[in-house]
C-alpha cells in the first residue's frame, strides 16, 4: 500500500446549491484506494466551470463519485491500491477525476493519472487533466482536426481555449478564436491564434467569412450554444464538423437544416465526466502518446491565471463566473501548520 494512511484530511464541501458562500471549508475521513485505485496527497487542484455547475445544484457528481467538488488534481501518490501497476508512492502524478479534488487527498483511478511532466510546477500540472482530456478527445478525435485545416474556438482565453490553441498550433492547424476583450484577443494571439475576434465589437461570422475567402472553418468548438450554434453552421466549410462541450448561452437552439445537409456537416459533442474508467484511460493514453512529449520539451504549457488556497475556494468561483480570466485558476493545498 505505501506510506501510513491519514485517518483525516481537510477539504472544501458544497453545503447546498448556492452561490461561492456555499461552499465550506471543513474535514473529512481521508479516503482509502480501492482497486485500481491510487491515493494522491494533493499540492494543488484545477477549477473549472463544471465545479461552479454543480455547486449550484446543476451538475451532479456521476454514481459513485465523491460529492466534493474538483474534477483534476496534482500531487504525490502516497498509497497504491491491489491491481494497480506501473505507479508507487512517491510519484509524482496529475490526473482527471469524476470529483474529490477540492482536499488534501484523493483515490484516483490509476489510469486516469499522468506522470507531472518535467517542466511543469504543481500548479501547473492541476491545470492539466481537465481541459487536455477535453481538447483532445473533442477537437483531435470527435472533430477530426488534421494538419492543414482550420480550427474555430469560442472562448479561447479560458482553460479550455487557451489549451486548445496551443495543441491545435502544435498539430499544424490555424486557429480563429472568439473573447470578450481585446486584452484577451491578443492574450489568445500571444499563444498562437492567426486571428482573434472580440466578439462584443466585431461580428465573427463577418469576420471568419472575410479571413477564409469565403470558405469558413473545418472545426468548430463550442462551449456557448444558444445562437451561436446556427451562425458557426453559416461559416462552416464543406464537410466541417461542429462540436459541442457546454452551453453558456442554453442547450435549446433553432436550426436551420438546409445547410447542414448541403454542406456535409456533423453536428456532435460530448461530456467527460460521466464516461467509464476505461474510456477516460483511453485518452490519458493518447494524451502520454501524443501530447506528453510537447509539454516535456516545453513547446505547449498551461496557462495559469492565479492562485488561491483551498480554504478560499468560494474567491476562486467569485472569479470564474465573472469570466474576467485568462487561462486556469488553481488552488493550492498547503501542508497544516504544526
Amino acid at each position: 500500500m505505501g506510506l501510513a494512511l491519514p485517518d483525516s484530511m481537510r477539504c472544501v464541501e458544497i453545503t447546498q446549491p448556492g452561490g461561492p458562500e456555499v461552499l465550506r471549508p471543513t474535514r473529512r475521513p481521508a479516503p482509502v484506494p480501492g482497486p485500481g485505485e491510487i491515493l494522491v496527497e494533493v499540492a494543488a487542484a484545477g477549477v473549472n466551470r463544471p465545479d461552479t455547475l454543480q455547486r449550484q445544484g446543476r451538475y451532479d457528481p456521476p454514481p459513485g463519485a465523491s460529492d466534493l467538488p474538483g474534477l483534476e488534481l496534482s500531487g504525490t501518490v502516497i498509497a497504491v491500491g491491489e491491481e494497480v501497476e506501473g505507479w508507487a508512492s512517491g510519484d509524482r502524478v496529475c490526473a482527471l477525476v469524476a470529483g474529490g479534488g477540492y482536499a488534501e487527498c484523493c483515490a484516483v483511478p490509476a489510469v486516469q493519472a499522468l506522470p507531472v511532466p518535467g517542466p511543469l510546477s504543481m500548479v501547473e500540472a492541476a491545470a492539466v487533466p481537465e481541459t487536455f482530456f477535453t481538447v483532445w478527445t473533442n477537437v483531435f478525435e470527435r472533430g477530426a482536426l488534421k494538419r492543414g485545416e482550420t480550427l474555430l474556438i469560442h472562448g479561447g482565453s479560458s482553460g479550455i481555449g487557451t489549451t486548445a490553441i496551443q495543441l491545435a498550433k502544435a498539430f499544424g492547424a490555424t486557429v480563429f478564436t472568439t473573447a470578450g476583450s481585446d486584452d484577451k484577443c491578443r492574450a489568445c494571439e500571444d499563444l498562437g491564434a492567426d486571428r482573434a475576434i472580440n466578439y462584443k465589437t466585431e461580428d465573427f461570422v463577418a469576420a471568419i467569412r472575410e479571413a477564409t475567402g469565403g470558405r469558413g472553418v473545418d472545426v468548430v468548438l463550442d462551449m456557448v450554444g444558444g445562437d451561436y450554434i446556427a451562425r458557426d453552421v453559416d461559416i462552416m466549410a464543406v464537410d466541417g464538423r461542429h462540436v459541442s462541450i457546454a452551453f453558456l448561452q442554453g442547450a435549446k437552439v433553432s436550426l436551420n437544416m438546409a445547410p447542414v445537409m448541403t454542406k456535409r456537416l456533423t453536428l456532435t459533442g460530448s461530456t467527460l465526466r460521466a464516461r467509464p474508467v476505461a474510456e477516460k484511460g483511453r485518452i490519458a493514453a493518447a494524451l502520454r502518446l501524443h501530447v506528453w512529449p510537447l509539454l516535456e520539451a516545453g513547446d505547449i504549457k498551461p496557462q495559469i491565471h492565479c492562485t488561491f488556497p483551498l480554504e478560499q475556494a468560494d474567491e476562486a468561483h467569485r472569479l470564474m463566473e465573472s469570466s474576467a480570466h485568462i487561462g486556469k485558476i488553481v488552488l493550492t493545498v498547503e501542508p497544516e501548520a504544526g
